[in-house]
């Protein structure tokens, strides 16, 4: 049988979908192993108001700061690779990297990797401003040669505030889900084959039984590549 790795989940940005990566990652292993098996996990759930300030601010170094804390701590308890429950603070990915002996399971580049297999070679990112507008994830697609479309900046605005004033606090809006679904029918006229979403609680609000076009939740592509990434030897 193989042995598990143990897990270090950093969570919290926020919690509604941290709760998705622990149930994802413990049903994959119990499929994949059967009878009572569950998934090795050691998980470090932060205060996302703090991590927000730090955004809103633009003080990444300060949370760089707080997320390496972590990491340090998850890998002396024992961790033996670290998952960022997030999309927007894999921007600080690099740094916290820096500060452990341990790898890190980069949400883009496992998110490149499914694209690749399903042969998506231009894509729909959706997300935070910063993982739609900056580059730190975006260079991740590209490096993989896979074009990223995102919307406008009106549809951009809505996209962020609906993150942070709805999902993030749990709301989940009949009104908000048909204005992302119209965001995602105008990108794929601009010739989107699919759709990143990019923010860990998109699939909160859109689900692919909502439309057509194939969509890409970064939460359970991560959550899955995780599970499986721990039981290989």
């Amino acid at each position: 049988m193989s042995r598990l790795k143990t897990i270090g989940l950093i969570g919290g940005m926020s919690w509604e979908s941290t709760v998705v990566y622990y149930q994802i990652i413990n049903r994959i292993i119990n499929t994949k192993l059967g009878g009572l098996h569950s998934a090795k996990i050691l998980l470090y759930s932060v205060d996302f108001q703090e991590i927000e300030e730090c955004q809103s601010a633009g003080d990444w170094g300060k949370s760089s700061k707080i997320l390496s804390d972590v990491a340090q701590k998850l890998e002396a308890a024992g961790a033996d690779f670290i998952v960022i429950c997030t999309n927007t603070m894999h921007k600080v990915a690099d740094d916290i990297a820096s500060t452990i002996s341990i790898p890190i399971l980069h949400i883009a580049e496992m998110t490149a990797q499914q694209l690749k297999e399903s042969q998506i070679k231009k894509v729909t990112l959706l997300g935070t401003k910063y993982t739609m507008e900056q580059d730190f994830y975006k260079s991740k697609l590209t490096l993989n040669n896979i074009d990223v479309i995102i919307p406008g900046e009106e549809d951009r605005r809505f996209i962020n505030d609906t993150i942070y004033n709805e999902l993030c606090l749990g709301i989940v809006s009949d009104a908000s889900r048909e204005r992302f679904l119209k965001i995602i029918d105008d990108t794929v006229n601009m010739g989107a084959q699919g759709v990143i979403l990019g923010c860990t609680e998109i699939g909160l609000l859109v689900q692919q039984k909502d439309t057509d076009i194939p969509l890409f939740d970064t939460a359970q592509i991560h959550a899955i590549k995780t599970a499986l990434f721990s039981i290989e030897k």
